[in-house]
């Protein structure tokens, strides 16, 4: 059984790894995996060389103290595609540890294929010069990245966006309200502090904060917060002293409800924002990080937008409050608004229309389309 070894290296490489394996079982059922994934993956039979959430770092300084747990990982990995010799690798996104992986597993001859292109056009371009023999293939889920890759001489595949397949277009806001007897006029607000607990740790504070304010202006406010494990577990700590508790969501089809109910989102920045706009859930995207990561981020960053759906629109479709503009009083304003205004919300949704059609591929599901590329680059092996 030919055997392809995936590295997913954090929750959304997960959940595109386990699409990904479904469609390569649908078409070719003779195939066998290896590697490194999550839940999702797990869920589908697959087995994880070590747990998956040991890569999940991010940020320039937050990482230094997992430098030497990384490496250790990066050294068993190598050893383990050296032993198993798949016909091919298959890293996804965590461009941290997949590049290296790629570049130390060279000399083995083993064909690569690199999922999620390094959004190197948004900072340190600088990296694209080290690009060049560290795949075979690059897959791309925004449309203008394959011609930003061959400016450089990199081959790239548009193969669509993963979010397309996420269902969050297929909750009901009504079902969701009757479960949890909320009333059909009161204001719903989604908290999504990210899916790693040091990000959702910077956040949290400032949504407690914010859903005191709103609380004052609306006294039926119902604040929810999609999120799981680890995350969940600090979500029920940090909203101890909220004035309202909220209501935290860990199933995907109760968060799929919940953003169908929303009136307004805050979220940070990522595939979050796709995910709200995909379920015409208006929104506003708030971030921080360690104010030295921030510092060195500012010189680095080149786009003009850090939403993924404001970048895709080439303008502010959804507001973006960052760092010090991630205030309490900002984000009540902010969300006051959305929910006040319904003429600014029905500007957001109609800008979501026209970004989403771009992320279509060609031809199938994303997933479908990423799999034939695998497939291609495995009988070209």
């Amino acid at each position: 059984m030919p055997l392809i070894y995936l590295l997913a290296g954090e929750h959304s490489g997960d959940v595109l790894g386990a699409r990904l394996m479904a469609a390569l079982r649908a078409a070719r059922p003779d195939l066998d995996f290896a590697g490194i994934g999550g839940p999702r993956m797990a869920a589908l039979g697959f087995s994880s060389l070590f747990p998956m959430h040991e890569l999940a770092v991010m940020g320039l300084v937050e990482i230094v103290p997992r430098l030497w747990r990384l490496r250790r990982r990066m050294a068993e990995t190598v050893a383990d595609i050296a032993a198993r010799r798949p016909a091919i690798v298959v890293t996804i996104d965590s461009p941290g540890f997949a590049l290296r992986l790629l570049r130390r597993i060279a000399p083995l001859g083993v064909t690569r294929v690199h999922y999620v292109a390094p959004q190197v056009w948004a900072w340190r371009e600088s990296r694209v010069r080290r690009f060049p023999g560290l795949w075979d293939r690059l897959l791309c889920l925004l449309p203008f990245e394959p011609d930003y890759f061959a400016r450089f001489g990199l081959d790239a595949r548009f193969v669509g966006h993963p979010v397309l397949e996420s269902g969050a277009d297929q909750g009901n806001g009504a079902r969701f309200r009757a479960a949890h007897g909320i009333a059909a006029d009161a204001p719903l607000v989604i908290l999504m502090p990210g899916s790693r607990p040091s990000e959702a740790g910077r956040l949290l504070p400032v949504y407690g904060q914010t859903v005191a304010l709103l609380a004052a202006r609306f006294p039926s406010l119902v604040p929810v917060v999609p999120a799981a494990g680890a995350v969940a577990q600090a979500v029920a700590r940090a909203a101890a002293d909220w004035p309202i508790k909220p209501l935290v969501v860990s199933e995907i089809a109760g968060k799929h409800d919940a953003f169908a109910a929303a009136s307004a989102a805050l979220t940070k920045s990522g595939t979050s924002t796709l995910e709200l706009a995909l379920a015409g859930a208006p929104m506003a995207v708030t971030y921080r990080v360690n104010a030295l990561t921030a510092m060195i981020a500012r010189r680095l960053i080149r786009v003009p937008h850090v939403a993924m759906v404001n970048l895709l629109a080439g303008r502010e479709v959804v507001p973006e409050l960052l760092q010090e503009n991630c205030s309490p009083e900002r984000l009540a304003a902010t969300v006051s608004g959305l929910i006040t205004t319904p003429a600014l919300a029905a500007a957001q949704r109609e800008a979501f229309r026209a970004v989403l059609a771009t992320l279509r591929p060609p031809a199938g599901l994303p997933s479908e389309a990423a799999a034939a590329a695998v497939l291609e680059s495995l009988e070209q092996a």
